[in-house]
């Protein structure tokens, strides 16, 4: 008997991903920074409010170009110039409120189900703010954003991460902070700036307080400076997580045959699983890749390190989750199973209990990319 076999056209799934599609997928962003989120429109508005009058242009589409500019200029001097334009509008309870409003908003809509967004408190205080204020001020604001987007579809939840910053001596401080918001919207703690002269172990005795609380930090590590900044993160710190690590490939070695050899300690990060907070648009700007095709991230995926995918700067970066997706999805042809493993990694490595992070990826995550997955059997078919 004659088998009947029917054939539909496009009964394959796309090998990559269309651009809304990857705007719909659920995301997950471990390593975003408040003061370089902003609305070009909104740092108008604030300046105007507190009577700033630095910033290079009031147009707000001329000082979006402008920073983002500044950042892609190659200068340090330029790129901290950014920093100090938002910084200096985010001086009020008013201002933090609606800036971390903003902030979740702008994630929620371009599809992040869950966020830990970074700040350093002791940057916020001239307004005459207490670093506890500060803290309250953007807990609100974020409380806010997030029913801002419930109200208009959208869902998300937002964590904070504390940071102190490198060069000055608040480190304990801001530990301490941290530890006494830890139930009220804040997940853990940082250490951010110039790594190069300011080694982490510099702050130990804040990363010896917090694991005497048992609480969770990630500390900028192997971005700017090479392995020894890695090495003391992990080793003498403790870190949970490395905020960007792409130093890492430093020690791997690819062979002209394509075969990989791991030093001891990539192999280390490897077994361990620790989470690399990757941001690939920030890393082209400050020179650690040349391009989205070249970038540490594509090996390290591929050798199964705990890679995930961050923005780092939305502003300065003129990025978002989605088009750091597409950037890769462009350099590396990833698909939709891809987006999902970076996501996947990320909630896994979120400072959330473990069974919310189970939650969010087996409710909330892999439901999500099922869906995108399947859509292709319910496109055009010929007749």
């Amino acid at each position: 008997m004659e088998k009947q076999i029917t054939a539909f056209a496009g009964t394959t799934a796309p090998r990559v991903p269309a651009s809304e599609q990857i705007v719909r997928a659920p995301k997950v962003l471990l390593h975003d920074h408040l003061d370089g989120g902003l609305r070009p429109e909104t740092i108008v508005e604030l300046a105007a409010d507190c009577g700033y009058g630095g910033l290079p242009t009031t147009d707000p589409k001329e000082l979006g170009e402008w920073f983002r500019a500044a950042a892609d200029s190659g200068s340090l001097e330029r790129y901290l110039e950014t920093f100090a334009h938002t910084c200096a509008v985010m001086q009020t309870r008013a201002a933090l409120v609606r800036v971390a409003a903003d902030c979740a908003e702008d994630l929620a809509a371009d599809g992040v189900v869950y966020a830990e967004v970074r700040y350093a408190p002791e940057q916020h205080l001239e307004g005459g703010l207490g670093l506890d204020e500060v803290v309250e001020a953007v807990n609100e604001g974020f409380r806010l954003g997030e029913a801002n987007a419930r109200a208009r579809g959208h869902r998300i939840r937002v964590g904070t991460l504390l940071t102190a910053m490198r060069h000055a001596a608040r480190s304990q401080e801001i530990a301490e902070l941290a530890n006494r918001h830890r139930d009220r919207g804040v997940v853990g703690f940082d250490i951010a700036g110039a790594e190069a002269g300011h080694p982490p172990t510099r702050h130990q005795a804040a990363f010896d307080y917090l694991k005497g609380e048992n609480n969770h930090f990630t500390i900028h590590a192997g971005e700017a400076f090479g392995l020894p900044s890695i090495w003391e993160a992990l080793q003498c710190c403790g870190a949970d997580r490395l905020g960007h690590g792409v130093r890492i490939v430093d020690d791997i070695a690819v062979g002209a045959d394509g075969r990989v050899e791991l030093g001891r300690l990539a192999a280390y990060v490897r077994d361990k699983r620790i989470p690399l907070e990757m941001c690939p648009t920030s890393n082209l700007q400050t020179g650690a890749a040349a391009s989205y095709a070249e970038h540490p991230l594509g090996l390290l995926a591929r050798l199964k390190f705990r890679v995930t995918v961050n923005t780092d700067n939305r502003l300065m970066s003129g990025t978002s989750m989605s088009r750091e997706f597409a950037h890769l999805v462009d350099a590396f042809g990833y698909t939709l199973a891809d987006l999902e493993w970076f996501t996947v990694n990320a909630m896994k490595s979120a400072f959330l209990p473990f069974d919310e992070r189970l939650a969010m990826i087996n409710d909330v995550i892999k439901p999500g990319y099922a869906e995108l997955k399947a859509e292709w059997l319910f496109g055009p078919r010929d007749q």
